[in-house]
């Protein structure tokens, strides 16, 4: 990557509509050069149809967005030689053998992946042997990130890369990213998994209904002044600021964000007989973004 450029990604006002359906709207944020930046939000969000637009798999309606210092559309071969692509589902030609899969992606590229191909393939726990319509969801998705990963690429585009991978292989592909990451490549990780995204991000950003909501570090975005609230003792309560009301055979469980007077004096009027109230796990936190 050019060292005259700070920022990997940059996207200014990107939608994408499909007729009357909803794609994305007014889309803007930035992932700086070195980053594992994540992209959150529930499925449908619009997550996979943001990065079809950055790599030029689609057209945008409107806005702009680069790569690399590059513009999306005018530098578009340029920008797919020097990026690792994953998408949310793996399709490879089924009859072809996982060696010759991943020797074509090399091909594709002019380059020769030999050594890191089989580096990979070693860490992951990849069979080259077997053709693909003999592989499970979850080997596919290995094939997958090897190819994405054995050219040394300046910037990795991953869309829900672990779903369907085991605990182990999701613990050693991370790993990977961090190693490559820390020698420059950076990485852009959808994902609606949040504690991948706590435990390895420094900043996302979260999409909803195809608007981005939120962008910030992983701390500002977790920081909230609700907490979760557990009652022993009563089943009824409401309250204005509740919400992710769980009824419990002996009480009820939520997480509050109004007025904690309103909610203690709340509780005195009631015959309660235990009460816990704790910060909210980040799931907790990060739903209120997604509601």
């Amino acid at each position: 990557m050019s060292e005259e450029f700070s920022k990997a990604i940059e996207i200014k006002g990107l939608t994408k509509t499909y007729g009357l359906n909803r794609g994305i709207e007014d889309v803007s944020f930035e992932v700086e050069k070195g980053e594992i930046f994540g992209f959150l939000g529930p499925n449908g969000a619009g997550k996979s149809t943001t990065i079809r637009c950055l790599l030029g798999l689609i057209k945008p309606t409107g806005g702009s967005a680069g790569i690399l210092g590059m513009d999306i559309i005018r530098d578009h071969r340029e920008i797919m030689k020097r990026i690792g692509y994953m998408p949310s589902e793996t399709q490879f030609y089924p009859s072809m053998k996982v060696s010759e899969v991943i020797r074509f992606a090399a091909d594709v590229r002019g380059m020769d992946c030999r050594e890191e191909a089989a580096r990979l393939c070693e860490r992951l726990k990849v069979d080259t042997g077997k053709r693909i319509e003999e592989l499970s969801l979850g080997n596919r998705k290995k094939v997958g990130i090897v190819c994405a990963m054995q050219h040394k690429p300046d910037l990795f585009v991953f869309d829900e890369p672990t779903s369907g991978l085991d605990p182990l292989i999701q613990s050693e592909f991370f790993e990977l990213v961090r190693e490559y990451n820390a020698q420059g490549t950076t990485c852009f990780l959808s994902s609606h998994v949040l504690s991948e995204v706590r435990k390895y991000c420094g900043r996302a950003a979260i999409i909803r209904e195809g608007r981005l909501i939120a962008c910030d570090t992983i701390d500002n975005l977790a920081h909230t002044n609700a907490k979760s609230v557990c009652v022993s003792g009563i089943k009824d309560l409401s309250l204005e600021g509740m919400s992710k009301v769980e009824h419990q055979p002996d009480g009820m469980q939520f997480v509050y964000s109004g007025d904690m007077n309103v909610l203690i004096k709340a509780l005195a009027g009631c015959n309660i007989s235990d009460v816990s109230i704790e910060e909210p796990s980040l799931e907790d936190v990060f739903m209120q973004y997604y509601d």
